[in-house]
């Protein structure tokens, strides 16, 4: 593979992270809007099937989301922003 073709591969990887990073944090979005708008209608939908107290609902989904943005940074942000990083050095050195 010559440089070109590791470039080209790089500024793919980097727009493929950093759409991920995008669309998964639409989707913590949508699950705090939901918690936060629907959090009775989700609760009574959950306790059918789980016997949950409200608060335990709660923590579930404060802490699912927590986890949930907590991975997105680690696994779509920060290689985002290392890929670049890499290609700015790279542009620097030729």
């Amino acid at each position: 593979m010559n440089k070109d073709e590791q470039i080209y591969l790089l500024e793919s990887m980097a727009g493929i992270f950093i759409r991920c990073f995008f669309l998964a944090y639409a989707l913590l979005l949508i699950w705090f809007v939901f918690c936060l708008a629907g959090g009775d209608w989700g609760y009574n939908l959950t306790s059918q099937w789980f016997k949950v107290s409200k608060h335990e609902y709660d923590l579930v989904c404060y802490y699912g989301i927590a986890f949930m943005k907590i991975c997105v940074l680690t696994f779509f942000l920060f290689p985002y922003i290392a890929i670049k990083l890499v290609l700015r050095k790279n542009k620097k050195s030729i």
